[in-house]
């Protein structure tokens, strides 16, 4: 990349690698000053796109609006919410020529896409795009190494993630990462503490999504920078340091600093060991592949024989839309998969409470060994409920894959209201808040059995439960981490599963990066994959 300085003293004009990816960017922005350092030995986050109204590009008159702070694609900008849109924009005013205005982000580019699930996988949801938010981190390093970071999403939305995205930006311009991970619990803070931000948070939802992205981008470059896989940054690091990096602020009612220290110290016995048993047989896994709802009996049947000669033995089932269909379902793949090995269930939030009590009594002679989302994942007293009506049953309750924070994993735990719980990777704020609930849940003994369904997250997730039982759980005791056999072919680091189990990353980073090519066919709207899509719908 090089920068010259254009017409006017105000502006610098970047070069990027990226196809097509010319670019204005004002040096004056809404929170500060941007300024394009030069090459140093200290990485400095400096290559972000950012439009406002301060510094017009060329071509374009200083008193007309700037440009959606969506995506744009050329010559119409196809990707931005009616709101966000700029008067001419192709698809929400008069057409025009945007070619002036730079057709499409800089890097670090914060992308729709890739939208990759419309055609690949049918699932229960309608209408499913299975979708990310996707950032890229440069800096000015000599390293040339760059951080990927991922939200996953299901369609639409994934503008409004972007638009979070561009707004969390003024927070890493001109920082340098050694700052940032020096103090990252201040980092974190600030990001989450952003006062306008938060009021359309605080610390859930789309700003919630967004922080996630940009923080699982710093912890991608943060290990590449020392040469490892997430998961042995976290093993290696001293437990004073990673404490460190966590958040503890409205938890310390059930885990204080002191407490998580003891806990990571604890775990340094027997850690060498437990390593090297990861190294070598992995973590197990179960599948969510074979029982999605619409599956006929000779898919479900098929994909079962399957699953068990590749050696599968914990088998996952959607349930919830029909109660005579699940019991046949149920009936069809318990029998397939004999007695002895593990069912579990998903309602994907389905029920009212006691629907969800009187409907899993009745499947409650396959043996489940959890219902997963039984009812609002909000529902604090509505799971802990269900959770003891659903003891004599012997069967768990399970959640936490649209568990806004820290503060409700708390408070589920503190209600009894799981006996499972499953974290996502990019539903909280990263690793580092992430690290928090893994904590929690060694303090109260609840087993954590991540969430993984969706585009990136078994890359991801792997890192997180590798670490939980290297360094806090120390147990494999009905431990298990979803597996959902798709669109791992479009990461440059994908997961690898042998007998049934994670093996440990070895690359350098979070698995985030995406192929090159992936990126570029399903870049939503303007992508090969996509342009073929939509053209088909309009004929």
């Amino acid at each position: 990349m090089r920068s010259e300085v254009g017409g006017e003293p105000e502006r610098v004009r970047l070069w990027c690698s990226f196809p097509g990816a010319e670019t204005w960017r004002e040096k004056r922005v809404s929170h500060g000053t941007l300024n394009w350092a030069g090459h140093s030995s200290r990485a400095k986050l400096t290559k972000f796109a950012k439009f406002s109204s301060a510094v017009t590009p060329p071509g374009r008159a200083a008193n007309q609006r700037p440009p959606c702070r969506a995506l744009h694609t050329p010559p119409l900008c196809r990707g931005c919410p009616a709101e966000l849109a700029a008067p001419g924009c192709g698809r929400h005013g008069a057409r025009q020529d945007l070619s002036a205005l730079g057709p499409r982000c800089a890097l670090p580019h914060v992308a729709r896409g890739p939208r990759l699930g419309r055609y690949a996988f049918p699932l229960q949801h309608t209408d499913p795009d299975y979708s990310a938010a996707y950032v890229v981190l440069e800096t000015d390093a000599e390293d040339g190494l760059k951080g990927y970071g991922i939200t996953f999403t299901l369609g639409k939305g994934t503008e409004v993630v972007v638009c979070a995205v561009n707004a969390l930006v003024p927070h890493l311009l001109n920082k340098d990462l050694g700052d940032i991970v020096g103090d990252f619990r201040g980092f974190y803070r600030q990001l989450t503490s952003d006062g306008q931000l938060r009021w359309i948070g605080p610390e859930k939802g789309v700003v919630h999504l967004a922080t996630a992205a940009v923080l699982n981008a710093v912890w991608d470059l943060w290990a590449k920078q020392e040469g490892k896989p997430l998961w042995k940054l976290l093993v290696d690091m001293d437990p004073r340091k990673l404490v460190s990096c966590l958040d503890f602020r409205y938890i310390t009612d059930v885990l204080t600093e002191e407490e998580a220290y003891e806990i990571l110290r604890k775990g340094q016995v027997g850690k060498k060991e437990r390593e090297e048993q990861m190294l070598a047989h992995g973590y197990p896994a179960y599948t969510t592949s074979c029982a999605w709802l619409g599956y006929s009996d000779a898919t479900l049947k098929q994909l079962c024989s399957k699953a068990l000669e590749d050696g599968w033995t914990r088998f996952k089932v959607k349930v919830g839309a029909d109660l005579q269909d699940d019991i046949r379902r149920c009936r069809l793949i318990r029998n397939m998969i004999g007695p002895e090995k593990t069912l579990m269930m998903d309602a994907n939030q389905r029920w009212d409470v006691p629907e969800a009590v009187e409907w899993m009594a009745k499947l409650a002679e396959f043996k489940p060994l959890w219902i997963e989302e039984p009812t609002s994942p909000d529902d604090i007293l509505g799971h802990a409920t269900i959770s003891k009506a659903l003891v004599p049953l012997g069967i768990g309750v399970a959640t936490g894959e649209q568990c806004h924070n820290r503060v409700i994993f708390k408070q589920l735990l503190q209600a009894k209201a799981l006996q499972f719980l499953q974290i996502d990777s990019c539903r909280l704020g990263s690793v580092n808040e992430n690290l928090s609930v893994l904590l929690m849940a060694k303090k109260f003994d609840i087993p954590v059995c991540p969430h993984a369904g969706g585009v990136g997250l078994c890359e991801l997730v792997q890192h997180l439960i590798i670490f939980d039982f290297i360094s806090v759980s120390a147990s494999l005791k009905d431990r298990m981490c979803e597996y959902v056999d798709h669109l791992h072919e479009h990461f440059k680091y994908p997961v690898i599963i042998k007998k049934a189990s994670y093996m440990p990353p070895k690359d350098a980073g979070y698995s985030t990066e995406m192929k090159e090519e992936s990126v570029k066919k399903h870049q939503y709207p303007d992508g090969e994959v996509w342009e073929k899509l939509l053209a088909a719908q309009v004929n």
